[in-house]
């Protein structure tokens, strides 16, 4: 059975994510998304829409930019 790299556990329904070339196999959504998904440079949270990016930074939202000191953001689409 294929394995989870998150959390190691053998599953039947196991899925595979490709991202930059490289494949990635996880049990559970939640699983995938504790491995590959941006935190707020700012709050340390999972971002799991388009988030804000700055500077090469990923925020969650336009106050934990602010509070990082940016003020103009794009948008990440």
């Amino acid at each position: 059975m294929p394995k989870c790299e998150t959390c190691g556990n053998d599953y039947d329904k196991a899925f595979q994510v490709v991202v930059k070339g490289e494949t990635h196999t996880f049990d559970s959504f939640e699983c995938a998304i504790q491995a590959l998904a941006p935190t707020c440079k700012t709050c340390g949270t999972r971002v799991l829409g388009h988030g804000l990016e700055a500077g090469g930074n990923i925020y969650c939202c336009n106050h934990c930019a602010g509070r990082d000191g940016v003020t103009e953001l794009t948008d990440r689409s």
